[in-house]
C-alpha cells in the first residue's frame, strides 16, 4: 500500500466532473486527488527521505552519531540510536518543531559544539517541554539540506486545510494496520485500523460495513474500496443533516442558500457577494464552483477552516488600539523564567527565555546573584538549580526578543548584586542591547506617563530598584525579593534584614535604567486621588493580590488604571506550579507573572487570554478596568447581562491515550468552564461516550449565565472517563468570551503543552445574548 502522502504531494485535484454526476449520498462526487508536483520533487526532502547520519551533541564528551530520516509521509522523521547495542528506534513530528536555528545558535551549541563548525551545525527546537536536539553534520551542504527541507515541510503544513490533514491521518493509520503490506485490507486488519483510531465498532456492525465495500467478494478490500470504506467510515451525519436543512432537495447549496445560513450563523457582513467568496474559496469542485453552488464537501470544508472556526478570525491579527498607556494591557509575564523545571533543583538556561518569547511572553524574570570573575549569574537563589551568566541571557533577549512580537520586552531584575557587579549588569544592558534598550524618557514634556506599546516597538524596558530621589506615603523602593521576604519569611527576620540592608546598595548605573518601571512596595490604597506616579511598579505576591482585591477591590482596580502591577506565585509553590491567573486580571493587575515551563489549566486561560490580538503578548483591558474614575469591583460586578448556551454536539479523531495498548479506548466526555469575575465562574459538562475516540455524539446543551462577560475566558475540556480514578486530560482550547463566534463551530483542540492535535476537533454551537 502507498503510503500516506498528502504534504509531498499537490492539492486537490480538479477533475473533469459534472453537475450531473451524483454520489451516493446526493453530492456531486469529490475529485480524486492527484499527485501533483508536490514537494517530491524538490533536491532538499528528496535527500532527507535517503537519509542522513547526523552527530547529536549533549555535552562537551556526549556525541552520538545517530541516521535521520524523513518518513515518506514528509510529516515524522525516523532515527535509530543503539543502547546497550541493541538499536532503538524513533520518531519526532514536524508539526512538534518551534523553530530551526542554523550554526551555534542554541546554549547547548555554544557551550558544547566548539568542536564543529558552525556551518555544519543546526538546532531543532521543539513545541512544550522537549529537549532541543543540537545536531552536526559531514558537511556544510547536508546541514543545509535539512534547514532547508525543514522550513519547506513546516511550510507546506502550515497550508494544510484541515480536510488534507484528516486524509493524512487517516491514511497513515491505514499504511500501519496493512500488517503484510500488501495495499488490501483483511477484516482482520480493518478492526485493527478501527482501534488505531479510537473507534470500537461492534463487530457484527464493523463486518456488514466491510462486505458492503467489498465488490469483489474477495474478503479484503483494495483501491476503490478500500477508499469507499473510508468515505463511510468518515461520513458526518450532523453536518449532513445541517447542509441538507438548507440546500434543499437538489443537495447543493447556491449563494442565496448559504448566505440564509451566514444570516443565522450571526456572522457579521454576510452579504451574497461573501457567500460566493465562501464558495470560490472553499468548493473543491470546479464544476460547481463554476456555477457558484457549495456541495457537502464544500461546506465541510468551509466549517472545518479558520473562518468556521471558534476563535473570531478577525481577532487573531492585532487588531486592538496600541496607542494607550502601558498600564492599560494586559501583558504576557513569566516568572523565574530561566528554569525549564523545578525551582528546586532544575536546570537553568536561555532556552527557557527563547521559548518564553515564542509563547508571547512579554516580561521575563531575571534572578540576579553575584557570580565568580565579576560576572553576574542568574538561578533561582539557595536552591540547587544551575546558574547561567547574566550576559548571556540578555543576548538571548537581543536574539530573540521580537521574533514572534514587535512590542516591548519588560526585564524583571530580582536583584541581589553587590554595588560593582550591579554595575557590570548595566554595561552589559547597554553593550549588547543598544538602541534597544531604554535609557530615557520618551516624551520630555510628560516624563512620568507611561507611553504605549505602539511607541515602544522594538524597545526593552528594565524593572528594577532606583536610587531613592523621593519617597512618599505610598512606597520606598524596594526589591521584589525583599517584599517576598517581608510577606513569607517573617520567622528570619535576621536574614530578611542583612538582605534588606545589602539591597538598600543600588547602584546608580543600574538605577538609572529602571525608567518607568521602578520597582516600589505598595504599602496602602488611597481611594482618592491623586494617583500614584505610573512610573513605578508594585510587585506583590498572589497572597498579596488576592488579600487586596478582597478588601479593597474598586481602590485596587483604580490603582491598576494608572500603574503597573506584577503579580508572583508564592515562593512556598517548591514544584513551580501555577495560580489562577484570572483573579488577578480580573482586578486590572497587567503582570500577571506565571511558570512558563509548568503546563497545566493555568497555563491553558494564559495562553488563551494573549491567543487573540496577533498573539503580541498585549491584550487591551475593559473599559472597566481603563478609567480612572470607574465603579467596578469584581468582588461586587452586578446582576447577569449575558447567557452563553453552547450545545455540545460531536468530536472527531480524539487521539489515543495509551499507544500501547491497541485496545484502549477513550471514554470521552466534554467539560466546558468559564473563567470570569468569581460570581462568573462555572463548570459544566456532558455525559461520557462509551469506547469511542473517533466520531463520539452528545447533543448536550450546558447554559451559563455572566456578569462580567469582558472578562471571562471559556474552556472546552474533553476528558477520557474513569470511574476509578480522576479522569485523563485528552484536549482543551480556551479563548475571549469576546473572540467567541456564534452558531455551529469547530474547536481545534490542543494537547496539554498548546500542541496542535489536529485533526482533533469538537462541533458545537454557540449562542450568545444580551450585551
Amino acid at each position: 500500500m502507498a503510503g500516506p502522502g498528502p504534504l509531498l504531494q499537490g492539492g486537490h485535484g480538479t477533475g473533469p466532473a459534472q453537475l450531473q454526476v451524483q454520489g451516493r449520498d446526493g453530492c456531486i462526487d469529490k475529485p480524486r486527488r492527484e499527485a501533483g508536483s508536490g514537494l517530491t520533487e524538490d533536491e532538499d526532502v528528496r535527500a532527507m527521505l535517503q537519509g542522513s547520519t547526523l552527530c547529536k551533541i549533549r555535552s562537551r564528551t556526549w556525541h552520538k552519531e545517530r541516521f535521520y530520516r524523513l518518513q515518506e509521509d514528509g510529516l515524522s522523521v525516523w532515527f535509530q540510536r543503539r543502547i546497550r547495542r541493541a538499536p532503538s528506534q524513533h520518531i519526532f513530528f514536524v508539526q512538534h518543531i518551534e523553530a530551526v536555528r542554523e550554526g551555534h545558535q542554541s546554549e547547548g551549541l555554544r557551550r558544547f559544539g566548539g568542536a564543529f563548525a558552525p556551518a555544519r551545525c543546526l538546532t531543532i527546537a521543539f513545541k512544550g517541554r522537549r529537549k532541543n536536539l543540537d545536531l552536526a553534520a559531514p558537511t556544510a551542504e547536508e546541514a543545509q539540506r535539512w534547514v532547508r527541507g525543514l522550513a519547506k515541510l513546516r511550510a507546506r503544513l502550515d497550508a494544510m486545510n484541515q480536510r488534507e490533514r484528516l486524509d493524512h491521518w487517516i491514511h497513515s493509520y491505514l499504511h500501519r494496520a496493512d500488517s503484510n503490506q500488501d495495499s488490501k485490507m483483511s477484516f482482520k486488519e480493518i478492526k485493527s485500523l478501527l482501534l488505531m483510531v479510537n473507534v470500537d465498532m461492534n463487530d457484527m456492525y464493523a463486518y456488514r460495513l466491510f462486505k458492503e465495500c467489498d465488490r469483489s467478494n474477495n474478503e479484503r478490500l483494495e483501491g476503490p474500496e478500500i477508499e469507499e470504506f473510508l468515505r463511510r467510515l468518515l461520513k458526518r451525519p450532523e453536518l449532513e443533516e445541517i447542509f441538507h436543512r438548507y440546500s434543499g432537495e437538489d443537495r447543493v447549496l447556491s449563494a442565496p442558500e448559504l448566505l440564509e445560513f451566514l444570516e443565522d450563523q450571526g456572522e457579521d457582513g454576510a452579504t451574497l457577494a461573501r457567500a460566493q467568496q465562501l464558495i470560490h474559496t472553499y468548493e473543491l469542485n470546479e464544476t460547481a464552483k463554476q456555477h457558484e453552488l457549495m456541495t457537502l464537501d464544500g461546506f465541510m470544508m468551509y466549517l472545518l477552516s479558520p473562518e468556521g472556526a471558534a476563535l473570531d478570525p478577525a481577532h487573531a491579527c492585532v487588531f486592538q488600539d496600541m496607542n494607550q498607556p502601558l498600564a492599560h494591557y494586559f501583558i504576557s509575564s513569566s516568572h523565574n523564567t530561566y528554569l525549564t523545571d523545578s525551582q528546586i533543583g532544575g536546570p537553568s538556561s536561555t532556552e527557557a527565555y527563547v521559548r518564553a518569547f515564542a509563547q508571547g511572553c512579554r516580561c521575563v524574570e531575571l534572578d540576579c546573584w553575584e557570580g565568580p570573575g565579576g560576572e553576574p549569574v542568574i538561578y533561582h537563589g539557595h536552591t540547587l538549580t544551575s546558574k547561567i551568566l547574566f550576559r548571556d541571557v540578555v543576548q538571548a533577549v537581543r536574539d530573540h526578543a521580537f521574533t514572534l512580537s514587535p512590542y516591548p520586552v519588560i526585564l524583571s531584575l530580582e536583584n541581589h548584586c553587590g554595588l560593582e557587579q550591579q554595575a557590570t549588569m548595566a554595561r552589559h544592558l547597554r553593550s549588547i542591547l543598544g538602541d534597544m534598550l531604554v535609557t530615557q524618557v520618551l516624551d520630555s514634556q510628560n516624563p512620568e506617563e507611561l507611553p504605549s506599546p505602539e511607541q515602544l516597538k522594538g524597545r526593552v524596558l528594565v524593572k528594577g530598584k532606583k536610587l531613592p530621589a523621593a519617597r512618599s506615603d505610598e512606597g520606598r523602593i524596594l526589591s521584589d525579593r525583599e517584599e517576598e521576604e517581608e510577606e513569607e519569611d517573617d520567622e528570619e527576620e535576621a536574614g530578611a534584614a542583612e538582605q534588606r540592608r545589602r539591597a538598600k546598595q543600588i547602584s546608580p548605573e543600574l538605577s538609572a535604567l529602571a525608567v518607568y518601571c521602578g520597582a516600589t512596595r505598595l504599602r496602602t490604597l488611597r481611594p482618592a486621588p491623586p494617583p500614584p506616579p505610573p512610573g513605578q511598579v508594585s510587585s506583590l505576591s498572589e497572597r498579596k493580590a488576592k488579600k487586596l482585591i478582597r478588601e479593597a477591590g474598586n481602590s485596587f482596580v483604580r490603582h491598576n488604571v494608572h500603574q503597573l502591577t506584577r503579580v508572583y506565585p508564592l515562593g512556598l509553590r517548591m514544584n513551580s506550579a501555577n495560580y489562577s491567573p484570572q483573579e488577578m486580571w480580573n482586578s486590572g493587575c497587567q503582570l500577571v507573572a506565571l511558570n512558563f515551563q509548568t503546563p497545566g489549566y493555568e497555563m491553558d486561560l494564559n495562553a488563551g487570554r494573549f491567543l487573540i490580538n496577533g498573539q503580541c503578548g498585549y491584550v487591551l483591558k475593559p473599559a472597566c478596568l481603563r478609567q480612572p474614575d470607574t465603579t467596578f469591583d469584581p468582588e461586587c460586578p452586578g446582576p447577569p447581562r449575558t447567557t452563553l448556551t453552547i450545545q455540545v454536539l460531536t468530536a472527531q479523531q480524539l487521539p489515543k491515550l495509551n499507544a500501547e495498548k491497541p485496545n484502549s479506548i477513550v471514554d470521552p466526555l466534554v467539560r466546558i468552564e468559564i473563567h470570569g469575575v468569581t460570581s462568573d465562574c462555572a463548570r459544566k459538562e456532558t455525559n461520557y461516550v462509551l469506547n469511542n475516540g473517533f466520531n463520539p455524539r452528545w447533543g448536550q446543551t450546558l447554559q451559563f449565565q455572566l456578569r462580567a462577560p469582558e472578562l471571562a475566558l471559556v474552556r472546552f475540556v474533553v476528558e477520557d472517563y474513569d470511574t476509578t480514578s480522576p479522569n485523563d486530560f485528552v484536549g482543551q482550547f480556551t479563548l475571549p468570551l469576546n473572540s467567541l463566534k456564534q452558531g455551529y463551530r469547530h474547536i481545534h483542540l490542543l494537547s496539554k503543552d498548546g500542541a496542535s492535535l489536529s485533526p482533533a476537533t469538537l462541533f458545537v454551537h454557540i449562542c450568545i445574548q444580551g450585551s
